[in-house]
């Protein structure tokens, strides 16, 4: 369940990241989307932790 927790949160703030630095350009896009991937394995991690073990 970790796995599909920390998958779920990169692909859901990487593509929040990307959505929000593209309206800037292509590289603040790329940028944004690695940082919100980085959030999102925090993000699915905690959420795992806290909900389901």
């Amino acid at each position: 369940m970790n796995k599909l927790c920390i998958f779920v949160g990169v692909t859901v703030f990487g593509w929040l990241g990307w959505w929000i630095g593209n309206k800037v350009g292509f590289m603040t896009a790329y940028l944004l989307s690695g940082l919100g991937s980085m959030i999102g394995v925090y993000v699915g991690w905690r959420i795992n932790r806290d909900y389901f073990d």
